[in-house]
């Protein structure tokens, strides 16, 4: 027997979805994003709607989206996807629409777009990456970083009196009219990831049957922001983040 049977009883091999381009990814080592990217990637090959999907990049560690996924792009400016994609879905309605955004993006520069986007129920979806912390302009600290967390920008920890407290921007827009799917997942588990697949595949669905916006957030990790191990930021995530960000379907109609 060889090596490869003993490994692979079943002889099945593993092929990477066509829709992930060959590029090297930029992200650090543990980084959410790659696993996310192929999530989305599988899904919209396995639906078979890749020549009529567009992205909106974002700004941010995510902002090379555009890099990995073989699908059309259009670049945002900062904070601006949500009302960039709302002008591609008005005008080729028939098309697949979604941004992907972190938390900096999403739920600061972009807060005005986001609400508004998702009041109006535009027919998008918006994938939300929430690590709590600006992970590509050197650990500041974001609207989602939680109390007494430290960052470049408090080094003691956030502390409300002085910087407010963390935005569940997700719990916000579960409660406007617009939204029809609001969910919060990870994929720092193999349950997780099939879980976070389904999400992202169901708000893909809803897109195609014009239900209003979907938006599935990814609770993540930023090892190299939070000066970690990527398995030290695993076990930091479920201990600190899930309590504050606990998983599961917010909204669902």
């Amino acid at each position: 027997m060889t090596t490869k049977e003993i490994i692979n009883p079943a002889n099945l091999v593993y092929d990477k979805t066509s829709i992930l381009t060959d590029n090297v990814m930029h992200y650090c080592p543990g980084c959410s994003h790659g696993v996310v990217h192929k999530l989305i990637a599988e899904v919209i090959e396995e639906m078979g709607i890749q020549n009529k999907t567009v992205g909106v990049a974002p700004v941010g560690c995510a902002v090379f989206a555009y890099n990995y996924l073989n699908i059309d792009w259009q670049e945002a400016a900062h904070g601006r996807a949500p009302a960039l994609a709302t002008a591609i879905n008005r005008l080729l309605p028939e098309n697949v629409v979604f941004t992907y955004q972190g938390d900096g993006d999403l739920a600061a520069i972009g807060t005005a777009e986001t609400i508004h986007a998702c009041n109006r129920g535009e027919n998008i979806a918006i994938f939300f990456i929430n690590n709590a912390i600006y992970g590509m302009t050197g650990g500041q600290m974001a609207p989602t970083t939680l109390v007494g967390m430290k960052t470049a920008t408090c080094p003691t920890g956030r502390e409300p009196h002085l910087n407010g407290y963390p935005i569940r921007i997700s719990n916000l827009l579960a409660e406007l009219d617009g939204t029809c799917y609001v969910t919060r997942q990870s994929v720092h588990k193999l349950a997780a990831v099939r879980k976070a697949k389904r999400a992202i595949q169901k708000a893909f669905e809803n897109v195609i049957a014009k239900k209003g916006t979907s938006v599935v957030e990814i609770v993540s990790t930023c090892n190299s922001g939070w000066k970690m191990t990527p398995h030290q930021s695993n076990l930091w995530m479920e201990e600190n983040m899930f309590p504050l960000y606990p998983l599961g379907d917010l909204k669902d109609r």
